[in-house]
């Protein structure tokens, strides 16, 4: 298995007895989860997407991102939420934060409608002047405020730099497959679309068109992705969790939750982690929080937050636990050399590869923390690389809907995020809002 589950620095915190009884809780989650009958389970499609995605669909998306490599300097890719973090999170995971200073041949790759910031829309814009530019947009209906206010933007833009019959050619629409405001416009302007499919939900969607394109553009092999996918399909059927180290991932995140332990710190010492971390908060969170239950998602890089969170991770109150990724192999390596002054102290490092330092500087930390009160979860990579990281983006999955059954929620909806969108809409004054205007502009005291 590309994904392994290590509880040693947890010992003290987390008894082999407790995973074990939470085993008969795991199996029904697992037997929810395969037969179908759970809640949410008309978003099951993941699950098999690995081995089951649209081939023909899979052949256009590449053939997309070879046509944009070709003709295009800036690729803006329009989207929030599920629709955002999960391609922004592969890229920069298997080619690095810098992509878009480093990359030489192949578009920049960049990311618009997860704000509602001016600032960060005509940031982007800047960028594409004097550029050939191409969008994707992404949007299940085509009405969630954020991208369809810079679709609007890009669209105009397009429109008005290279005209409107180019601008159709270079505008690429992932959306719902038959119905909706987006699905509409496109098939009257003649864009090229892809689908977001109707049993995927959003947090889940990065292995289908939603963030295959992107990755795909960005130079990313999309099929040793789907094919790392597809092997963890294939590990984690046995439901026992002494075999299965993503059921015993969930199970041990119950039971730390048990404990009083209600926050999760994800905790990678690799920068291009972090927005996997973005990723993986989005999927825990909006599966998990809800009905006042969940374990709260957070995340760290270290050694950077050991020089601003470290003190409450070590000393603080005794609310979290970590897990922590750790890679076998990192993308790139670095040697230290001998100073003949040693001004800074450091000539004992004279020989050692970074990649070694940072292993010491986990090993240092998770052994302090522990001494502190604070537990970890380790889940070793083998490498950095697409296959593995398909793989991992798998466990992360279904670790989450066994854990969501496990809390007796819904992992597949997200209620919750639907009141703030009513507040805006009707303190921005859009029709049918009228009344709950009105309240909620003497709750502001105007």
């Amino acid at each position: 298995m590309s994904v392994t589950l290590y509880t040693s620095y947890a010992k003290g915190f987390l008894r082999s007895h407790e995973l074990a009884a939470l085993q008969p809780q795991v199996t029904a989650a697992h037997e929810l989860l395969h037969s179908g009958n759970g809640l949410g389970n008309d978003f099951l499609g993941w699950v098999d997407l690995p081995v089951n995605y649209d081939k023909e669909e899979f052949a256009r998306i590449e053939a997309a991102a070879a046509r944009i490599r070709r003709d295009t300097d800036v690729f803006v890719v329009i989207g929030i939420g599920g629709s955002y973090l999960g391609a922004r999170a592969v890229i920069e995971f298997l080619k690095s934060p810098n992509y878009n200073l480093l990359v030489k041949e192949a578009p920049q790759v960049v990311f618009a409608g997860n704000s509602i910031s001016a600032d960060a829309m005509n940031d982007v814009l800047a960028l594409c002047e004097g550029k050939r530019v191409s969008v994707n947009v992404i949007s299940k209906s085509g009405t969630t405020t954020e991208p369809a206010i810079a679709f609007r933007v890009f669209r105009d833009y397009l429109e008005k730099t290279v005209g409107k019959e180019e601008a159709r050619r270079r505008i690429y629409v992932t959306t719902d497959r038959a119905r909706g405001t987006l699905k509409e416009l496109s098939d009257r302007e003649g864009y090229e679309t892809f689908v977001v499919p109707d049993d995927v939900g959003g947090r889940f969607s990065v292995l289908t068109a939603v963030g295959l394109l992107p990755v795909a553009v960005a130079g990313c092999d999309i099929a040793a992705l789907m094919a790392g996918a597809a092997a963890a399909r294939e590990a984690y059927t046995d439901p026992a969790i002494e075999v299965n180290d993503c059921y015993r991932y969930a199970a041990a995140r119950h039971a730390m939750l048990r404990r009083g332990r209600a926050v999760e710190l994800m905790v990678s010492y690799e920068p291009r982690y972090a927005l996997m971390s973005e990723w993986w908060k989005q999927l825990y969170g909006e599966s998990e929080g809800k009905d006042g239950k969940g374990l709260f998602p957070a995340s760290v890089i270290f050694s950077t937050d050991l020089h601003s969170l470290g003190q409450f991770v070590q000393d603080g109150s005794n609310i979290l636990f970590e897990t922590v990724m750790q890679f076998d192999t990192p993308p790139s390596d670095l040697t230290i050399r001998e100073e003949e002054e040693n001004g800074d102290g450091l000539n004992f490092l004279a020989g050692k590869t970074m990649a070694e330092i940072n292993r010491k500087a986990f090993e240092g930390t998770v052994l302090a923390h522990a001494d502190g009160d604070t537990p970890s979860l380790v889940l070793q990579l083998p490498k950095m690389d697409e296959y593995n990281l398909g793989y991992l983006i798998y466990f992360f999955e279904k670790a989450c809907a066994v854990s969501g059954y496990m809390l007796g929620v819904n992992p597949f909806d997200q209620p919750g995020v639907e009141a703030y969108k009513r507040n805006m809409f009707a303190l921005l004054g859009k029709p049918g809002y009228e009344s709950e205007r009105e309240a909620l502009e003497k709750r502001l005291g105007r």
